[in-house]
């Protein structure tokens, strides 16, 4: 005989559990004793023991031993009943309430006889909660010994308590068969996996301004990243405009840089923007990156200019998505949106709420339910928290390598003020940029770089960009023609 528990464990909530399964998750109370005949030690849902104390709250003696063959009953013992385990894993253990101590029992993975016995469980449910001063008022052994599947069985009863706990397990239905759980388990993991789509399609909706891109803006990556956070409506209307708008959008950003950065009249330079407007190759130095910071440094007609970096607007924190099963949360949506307050039971529409410029759209917000006391008994957990997970728009300041030099395409800390620019040396990127194969990739990237040339007057460039692609739209007017 092994006895890997003796002394005192502390119950809660007049509970303690055996568990072998992964994860150490234990059954509820109807669930463990769901079609037995007996109460006290549930053994419904395979690899997992639900036992029941006299006492509330409160340390208890107990002991658990394993034998080889069925023990000796010890008429000490005032409440006996019997059932069948099985492990279901080669971890078992005796386990308190909510994980906060556990016991190895190291079980062999077969069919085990388990015999479950009270001694006090009245007295222990007259005291409800013991403190540290009080005598020890209930006891249990808990023995285990390999047997075949048997039926439960009542072995002695003598307390009013277990009788109690065997009348409320008589009246439970029976538990569903292995067929209907296995349904109920794929019906919940189907549930899950939409409940799980659903959060990311909302939280990437977030990122992406208050709408899902398209699969094109979507493998675009890093370049979408430094214009969403200026401007999210600018990137999706570059995502659907035509070809000839996104490298007219290139072409514009790029003339604008140049002209902001007083480059327009290094000759070089002139001959560069000349070339990518007639579609004809760059001419040196933009065709190495070490060449063309060479050339910036060492030419004296390159302007020293400078101005304050951008900063992108502040938004929103994100609010995860509530789940549809959470009784009690209420949509509020956002001022101006069409939205009813109390949505249909599908969550509202990603896209809800009045466009902002350079913020997309505010989506409103899910609002949980004021906390409310736990009670009642069974594995509690803690409310759902209150505190919204939020972050930056997208990943730390990574840095995008152009033809011309490395260009900063992303401040990671948006609300802090941002020192002073070189406009030059970020302008210069925007060329090679507008020339790229891809035009959406041209647009995104020169636009990019002529916000950082902006610096902090970089709301008077998105506004002209803004303009274009709406002239660009308008009946008449050839697809990347300039207004």
């Amino acid at each position: 005989m092994r006895t890997p528990v003796s002394g005192e464990v502390h119950v809660t909530y007049w509970q303690l559990y055996v568990e072998s399964g992964p994860g150490g998750a234990v059954p509820g109370v109807a669930d463990a004793f769901a079609g037995q005949t007996v109460g006290l030690c549930g053994a419904a849902v395979p690899g997992a023991l639900h036992l029941t104390t006299g006492l509330h709250s409160g340390r208890v003696g107990f002991t658990v031993e394993i034998h080889d063959e069925p023990p000796a009953l010890d008429p000490v013992w005032e409440d006996v009943v019997e059932v069948s385990f099985r492990p279901v894993s080669g971890r078992t253990h005796l386990e308190q309430w909510a994980g906060t101590a556990s016991w190895p029992l190291d079980l062999a993975m077969t069919d085990h006889r388990v015999r479950y016995c009270a001694r006090g469980m009245d007295a222990g449910r007259d005291l409800d909660t013991r403190s540290d001063e009080d005598p020890q008022v209930d006891s249990y052994l808990l023995q285990f010994w390999p047997a075949p599947p048997a039926p439960d069985r009542v072995i002695r009863q003598t307390s009013r308590s277990a009788a109690r706990d065997h009348e409320y397990a008589r009246r439970l239905p029976p538990p569903p068969t292995p067929e209907e759980r296995a349904e109920a388990e794929r019906l919940a993991r189907e549930a899950e996996e939409r409940a799980a789509e659903e959060r990311r399609l909302h939280r990437e909706a977030w990122q992406w301004g208050g709408r899902l891109p398209s699969e094109e803006l979507r493998a675009l990556g890093v370049h979408t990243w430094s214009l969403l956070r200026f401007d999210p409506d600018l990137v999706h209307t570059l995502g659907a405009a035509t070809a000839g708008t996104r490298r007219g959008v290139a072409l514009l950003a790029a003339r604008r840089a140049c002209e902001t950065a007083g480059l327009t009249n290094v000759p070089w330079v002139a001959e560069a923007l000349t070339a990518a407007e007639e579609g004809a190759p760059l001419p040196p130095p933009f065709h190495y990156s070490t060449l063309m910071a060479e050339t910036l440094r060492s030419d004296p007609r390159v302007p020293e200019r400078s101005v304050r970096g951008a900063v992108p607007p502040e938004r929103p924190p994100y609010e995860p998505l509530a789940s549809p099963a959470e009784p009690g949360w209420r949509w509020i949506p956002a001022e101006g949106s069409d939205t009813p307050e109390e949505p249909e039971p599908s969550q509202p529409s990603p896209v809800a709420g009045p466009a902002r410029q350079g913020l997309g759209k505010y989506l409103g917000k899910l609002v949980p339910p004021p906390p409310q006391p736990q009670s009642g008994v069974g594995r509690g957990t803690a409310p759902p928290s209150e505190m919204p997970q939020s972050g930056t728009l997208i990943p730390a300041a990574p840095k995008t390598a152009y033809a011309v030099g490395v260009l900063e395409v992303v401040d990671s800390t948006p609300d802090r003020p941002r020192g002073r620019i070189s406009q030059p040396h970020f302008a210069s990127p925007a060329l090679p940029a507008a020339v790229h194969p891809d035009p959406l990739r041209a647009a995104l990237d020169a636009v990019c770089a002529a916000v950082e040339t902006y610096g902090e007057h970089y709301p008077e460039l998105l506004a002209e960009i803004r303009a274009f692609c709406a002239a660009a739209d308008e009946p008449g007017n050839e697809p990347g023609e300039r207004p």
